[in-house]
């Protein structure tokens, strides 16, 4: 645990607070949770179990700590029961299903998940009493695909044509709903959306993401097959999120209603490279693998970039990595889990450190 003497600014109100984590056993869940736990929070969680092997959630301990809910949040009754248990001032709301290519497989349990899943999320939170915050984890695919060069803003129109980008719209709405004219109706929850740009770091085992298609090729000695080189993505750390959610979280927590709204959370413009930069970079830090090249099964964007102006501005959320510095820290957590797999749960307490001494660096310049 952190010391009062060495919390960051935005760490220090959630200190000691109930903290509840949809989604906890997953990649961000994770490091949220971990984070969270470092800094002195009382934690738990609800999901399903991890959906991969290995997971992060369990080769890191994520459990260790923390009270630890295995359940569906498609079920309305299961979610109630878990946060009444808990009776947290603060619910970060993780749990998806997250995955493109499983949305278009089974585009029910999508929408089920991310759109019924987070209104059952916010049903709870204003029924229970002492919930005074919630941020609502969506996607920057939220936005209505118009091929833009320059980044969507927070008031740019809402779309989605595959069925993941629809229903994390969709769960848009149901926040917004929930924030307009339901909180009030119930304990005066204060709701915020946070849109965040493509994550990588340690600990991702999903399929079709490309990290962890590049950690299996390397590991196992087999080809990469790159689908879509040429897409540009803002890449950036998953602590980059974490940190604008906790951020966030602090100010709904302290009771700032201008924070009771929609935030993009995502890198600068050096950051927008395409898959094959961030193999190409992957492959100097580490190993480079044998590279195939065969098209997609499912559709993608080109081209997707967030304007995350408001939150630099209005929250001070400045994530203090470069391009270079993301993919380093994150070839650095697998080709250390994979010389000492038992290390997981240390390797991520150092790296969670090194973001922080980061923050606090770029602060003093």
């Amino acid at each position: 645990m952190t010391t009062d003497s060495h919390l960051l600014d935005f760490e220090a109100p959630l200190k000691s607070e109930r903290i509840f984590v949809t989604g906890h056993t997953g990649f961000t869940g994770g490091w949220l949770v971990s984070w969270l736990k470092r800094i002195g929070c009382d934690v738990a969680g609800l999901a399903l179990a991890p959906g991969t092997e290995p997971s992060l959630f369990a080769a890191a301990d994520i459990a260790d700590g923390i009270a630890s809910t295995i359940g569906d949040i498609r079920d309305f009754t299961t979610v109630r029961r878990a946060i009444e248990r808990h009776r947290p001032s603060v619910i970060i709301h993780l749990a998806a299903q997250p995955l493109v290519s499983k949305s278009f497989d089974d585009p029910l349990q999508t929408f089920a998940t991310n759109a019924l899943g987070t209104a059952h999320v916010l049903e709870a939170a204003r029924l229970t009493p002492g919930v005074k915050a919630v941020v609502c984890i969506t996607t920057d695919k939220v936005y209505r695909d118009q091929d833009w060069v320059w980044g969507y803003r927070e008031q740019d129109p809402l779309g989605g044509k595959d069925p993941y980008s629809a229903s994390k719209a969709c769960a848009e709405m149901v926040a917004a709903s929930y924030r307009a004219t339901l909180a009030e109706r119930g304990n005066g929850v204060l709701i915020a959306n946070a849109r965040g740009g493509n994550i990588i770091g340690g600990g991702d085992w999903s399929a079709d993401r490309i990290v962890p298609d590049f950690v299996r090729a390397v590991t196992a000695g087999l080809p990469l097959n790159l689908r879509n080189p040429a897409a540009v993505r803002p890449w950036q750390h998953v602590m980059a999120l974490v940190h604008g959610y906790l951020v966030l979280a602090a100010r709904l927590l302290g009771g700032d209603r201008a924070a009771a709204d929609n935030w993009n959370f995502g890198p600068g413009d050096e950051a927008a490279r395409t898959v094959g930069d961030l193999v190409e970079r992957l492959s100097a830090v580490w190993t480079r693998p044998d590279i195939t090249y065969a098209a997609g099964s499912f559709p993608e964007t080109r081209f997707l970039h967030l304007d995350s102006t408001k939150a630099r501005t209005l929250l001070g959320w400045a994530p203090p990595l470069s391009f270079a510095g993301t993919v380093e820290l994150t070839a650095n957590w697998y080709r250390e889990f994979a010389a000492s797999p038992e290390a997981a749960a240390q390797i991520t307490a150092e790296q969670i450190e090194q973001y922080r001494q980061a923050i606090r660096n770029h602060v003093a310049r």
